[in-house]
C-alpha cells in the first residue's frame, strides 16, 4: 500500500510534464483521465484509513481533512477547465499548485511533515529578526535615495542611478546576497570613494551580522522543536512498551515479568524473519542470570533490541585451501599473502595512483601516455587479483564492502571502455566521443580511491554517507516547494521569454523572442534558455536562483516582459528556499554531522556486545579485514536453537553489531533522551504527551543541550 501510494503521488505530480505548458505534450482528455485515477486511489487509501481508525480520531486528524479538500478542489478545477477548454476559453489549472499536499498529508511522509511542523513553529521566531532586517534595508535605501539621487549618476547601461526608492530596494536586498556586488556601488565609487563607506557598511550589518543571526534563529528553534518531537515519540514508545508488560506480565515471588515462553512468542510474532540463533541470544541479553523470565526494565528496551542489527558471520576458508591447499599454503603462496596485507601495498598503490593522476592531466595524444594508461589498467587489474586471491572472494565482494566493489566495478568498466575505444580507432580512424567521454571519466573516477586510504577522510566520508538517507526528507521537502513556484511561475511566466538557436533569423531573436529585452543584460547574457515554459525548464530556473548568483538578472528580465511587481515572486522564492529551507539544511546537517561523529555506542549496542564476546561468539571490527568472514544474512538455515548457542564458535557462526551507517538522526536524538527516562517510570498520559511543548520539563532538568 505505500509503494503503491507513492507511486500514484509520483504520477500525479509528473503530469506536470506532459501538461500544457508541457515537455512532452499530450491531449487535456488524457492527462485529466490519469489524474482522476489517482485521485480515486488517493479516495480509497483515506476510506483504507477511516476503516481502521477511530471516527473521532479521524475527523480530528488535520491531515484527513487536506486530503479530502484536496481532491474535491482538484475535481472542481478539473470540471471548470475542461469545459472552458471545450468553448475555447483559456484560463488557468490552478489546483496544479496543491498536488504537493498528497506528498505531505499521507501517513507514509511523516518525516516531511516533521519537517515542515518545525518550519512553522520556527517561523514566529523568524519573522521578528526578518522584520528588523528589513527595517534596516529600508532605512539604508532611504540613506541611498538622499546620497545619490540627485548627483546624475548613471549605470553601466546609461540609466539614472538610485533615483526611483521601490529600485534602491530590490538592488540592496540583491546585494545583500551579493549578487550584484560589486556592480551596485561602482557609479557612486567612481564619483567618490568615500561613497564605498556606506555599501562596506551595509554589508557588514545585512550581509553578514544579520544573516547570520538568521542562521542562529533558524538552527536554535529548528533543534528545539525537533527534539521536542522526538522526547514525543520516545515518551509514546516508552508508554506503548508499558502497556504491553502490563498485558502480559505474570507474578513471580514479588515482582511483575513476562515468562520467557511468552516473550519467546512476541519476539517471533513481532520480528518473524530473525533466526532462532538471534532470539536466544536478545533472550540471553534480556534475561542475563537465566532465570526463565524477563523482568520489567528488560521487556521495555525489547524495541530497541529488535531495532539493532545483528549479523550472523560463518568463518569461510578461501576456496584455493580447498582445491589446492599444498600450493595455497606455500612460502611463496604466504609471502605474497603477507605482502597484500601489508600497509605497503596500500601506500605502493595510493603513490600509483597520484602518479595516474599526473599522466591524466597531460596530453592525450602523446603515444607514451596512451600507452601508460595500459600500464595502469594492469597495475589496477593485477591488484583486485592478488586481493581476490588474498581474501576470501565472498568476504570480499560482501554487500558492506563498499569500496571494493567500487573500484572493480571502476576497473572493469575502464577497462571495457578503453579497449572498445581502441578498436574504434584502429578500425575506422573514428573516436567515439560518447567513448571517449566515458573513458575520461572513469579514469577521474579512480582517483577517489585515495579517500579510502586515509584514516581521517574516511572517517569524514563515512559520516557523511551516514547522514545521506536521512537527506532523502530534505529533498522531499525542496520537491514540494519547488513544485509549487514552478507551477505558479509557469502561470506567470509561460511564453514571455523564447529560446532560439545561436543561427535562427526570426523575428527578435536576439531579444529572445521579446522586444522588451532589447538591450537588457538578461538577453545580452544569452539567458533565453531560463524560462518557465514548461516544469523541467522551470525547476532549472528555480535551482539557479538557488545559488542566488546573477539571479538579479533573472528577475529583472522577467519584470520587464510582465511587470515589476514580479520581482516579489523572486524574492519570495529567495525567503522561502535560501533564508529558511537552506538555513534549516544546514542546521540539520550541523545536527546530524555532530551526533554521528561524536555518539557513542546505546546501552543497548554495548549490552549486546557484552554478551556476544561472553558466549565467545564475538568478532572485532579489524577481523573482519583477514578475508575469512561472510555474511550469512540471518536465514533460518542458520538456527541452532536455545542449547547451540554456546558452540556457535566451534560450529563457525559469529555475531557481530552491523555497522550504523543506515542509522537515522532522529533516532540517534531519540537515544539520547530515552537515557534520562527511568524504565520503572510510567511518564506522562497520551494526552500529555501529545500535548507537549519545547517548554516542557518531564523528567525534571533534561540535559539536551548538554548531550548534543
Amino acid at each position: 500500500m505505500q509503494a503503491t501510494t507513492y507511486f500514484f503521488i509520483f504520477v500525479d505530480l509528473f503530469l506536470a510534464v506532459f501538461e500544457d505548458p508541457a515537455v512532452y505534450p499530450l491531449p487535456f482528455l488524457a492527462t485529466s483521465l490519469v489524474e482522476v485515477l489517482c485521485l480515486l486511489v488517493f479516495f480509497g487509501r483515506l476510506v483504507h484509513f477511516a476503516k481502521v481508525t477511530p471516527r473521532n480520531v479521524f475527523w480530528k486528524d488535520t491531515k484527513n481533512i487536506c486530503i479530502m479538500m484536496a481532491i474535491l478542489v482538484t475535481l472542481i478545477d478539473l470540471i471548470i477547465y475542461g469545459a472552458l477548454k471545450i468553448s475555447n476559453i483559456n484560463s488557468i489549472r490552478w489546483s496544479r499548485f496543491l498536488r504537493p499536499i498528497f506528498l505531505i498529508n499521507f501517513a507514509e511522509s511523516r518525516q516531511i511533515r516533521r519537517v515542515f511542523r518545525s518550519i512553522r513553529n520556527t517561523l514566529p521566531e523568524i519573522t521578528y529578526v526578518f522584520l528588523l532586517f528589513m527595517f534596516s534595508v529600508l532605512m539604508f535605501s532611504l540613506m541611498a535615495l538622499k546620497l545619490f539621487g540627485d548627483r546624475n549618476l548613471r549605470t553601466v547601461e546609461g540609466s539614472p542611478y538610485f533615483t526611483n526608492y521601490l529600485e534602491i530596494v530590490f538592488d540592496l536586498y540583491v546585494l545583500v546576497t551579493t549578487a550584484n556586488s560589486p556592480d551596485v556601488m561602482m557609479p557612486a565609487f567612481d564619483f567618490s570613494w568615500w561613497y564605498s563607506l556606506f555599501f562596506i557598511t551595509y554589508v557588514v550589518i545585512n550581509t553578514y551580522l544579520f544573516m547570520s543571526v538568521f542562521l542562529a534563529v533558524v538552527y536554535n528553534n529548528y533543534r528545539k522543536h525537533l527534539k521536542n518531537e522526538i522526547r514525543k515519540l520516545a515518551y509514546m514508545k516508552h508508554h506503548k512498551m508499558i502497556e504491553a508488560f502490563n498485558i502480559l506480565k505474570v507474578k513471580e515471588g514479588t515482582e511483575f515479568v513476562v515468562q520467557e515462553a511468552q516473550w519467546k512468542q512476541l519476539v517471533k510474532q513481532v520480528a518473524p524473519d530473525i533466526s532462532t540463533s538471534h532470539r536466544e541470544l536478545l533472550l540471553r541479553v534480556s534475561d542475563e542470570e537465566q532465570k526463565g523470565y524477563v523482568d520489567k526494565k528488560s521487556f521495555v528496551r525489547l524495541a530497541d533490541l529488535l531495532n539493532i542489527q545483528v549479523i550472523a558471520m560463518r568463518i569461510q576458508t578461501h576456496p584455493l585451501e580447498h582445491w589446492m591447499p599444498r600450493v595455497y599454503n606455500s612460502a611463496v603462496s604466504l609471502f605474497i599473502r603477507s605482502m597484500v596485507q601489508h600497509k605497503g601495498f596500500v601506500w605502493t598503490y595510493d603513490v600509483i595512483i597520484l602518479i595516474n593522476a599526473v599522466f591524466i592531466a597531460l596530453d592525450e595524444e602523446n603515444p607514451l601516455i596512451s600507452y601508460a594508461e595500459w600500464v595502469f589498467l594492469s597495475l589496477y587489474i593485477l591488484e583486485i587479483l592478488l586481493k581476490v586471491y588474498t581474501y576470501e572472494p565472498r568476504a570480499f565482494f560482501a554487500k558492506t564492502q563498499f569500496w571494493n566493489w567500487f573500484d572493480t566495478s571502476i576497473i572493469i568498466a575502464a577497462l571495457i571502455a578503453t579497449i572498445l575505444n581502441a578498436s574504434l580507432k584502429s578500425a575506422s580512424q573514428y573516436n567515439s566521443q560518447q567513448v571517449l567521454d566515458i573513458v575520461f571519466i572513469l579514469r577521474v573516477l579512480r582517483l577517489i580511491r585515495i579517500v579510502d586510504s586515509i584514516q581521517r577522510f574516511r572517517v569524514i566520508m563515512n559520516t557523511l554517507i551516514n547522514i545521506v538517507p536521512t537527506m532523502l526528507t530534505f529533498g522531499g521537502l525542496a520537491l514540494v516547494v519547488y513544485y509549487m513556484f514552478a507551477i505558479v511561475g509557469m502561470e506567470l511566466f509561460q511564453g514571455k521569454i523564447q529560446f532560439f538557436s545561436r543561427n535562427s533569423t526570426a523575428h527578435h531573436a536576439l531579444e529572445c523572442g521579446n522586444p522588451a529585452l532589447k538591450d537588457s543584460l538578461f538577453a545580452r547574457a544569452k539567458y533565453c534558455k531560463n524560462n518557465f515554459n514548461d516544469i523541467t525548464s522551470s525547476f532549472i530556473v528555480l535551482m539557479e536562483l538557488t545559488v542566488v548568483n546573477q539571479w538579479h538578472v533573472l528577475a529583472n528580465g522577467f519584470a520587464l516582459v510582465t511587470h515589476q511587481a514580479a520581482k516579489l515572486y523572486f524574492v519570495a522564492f529567495h525567503v522561502v528556499v535560501v533564508i529558511m529551507i537552506i538555513n534549516i539544511l544546514i542546521a540539520f546537517i550541523l545536527e546530524a554531522f555532530f551526533v554521528e561523529y561524536s555518539l557513542e555506542k546505546s546501552e543497548v549496542e554495548t549490552a549486546i556486545e557484552r554478551k556476544i564476546q561472553e558466549l565467545g561468539v564475538g568478532i572485532q571490527e579489524e577481523e573482519l579485514r583477514d578475508g575469512k568472514l561472510i555474511d550469512n544474512m540471518e536465514t533460518n538455515e542458520n538456527d541452532l536453537g536455545g542449547e547451540g548457542i554456546t558452540k556457535k564458535k566451534s560450529q563457525g557462526l559469529m555475531f557481530k553489531i552491523a555497522s550504523t551507517r543506515y542509522r537515522t538522526v532522529d533516532a540517534l536524538l531519540q537515544r539520547m533522551f530515552e537515557a534520562e527516562i527511568l524504565p520503572e517510570d510510567d511518564g506522562p498520559s497520551v494526552d500529555e504527551i501529545l500535548n507537549l511543548s519545547p517548554a516542557d520539563v518531564y523528567p525534571k532538568n533534561p540535559t539536551f543541550d548538554s548531550t548534543a
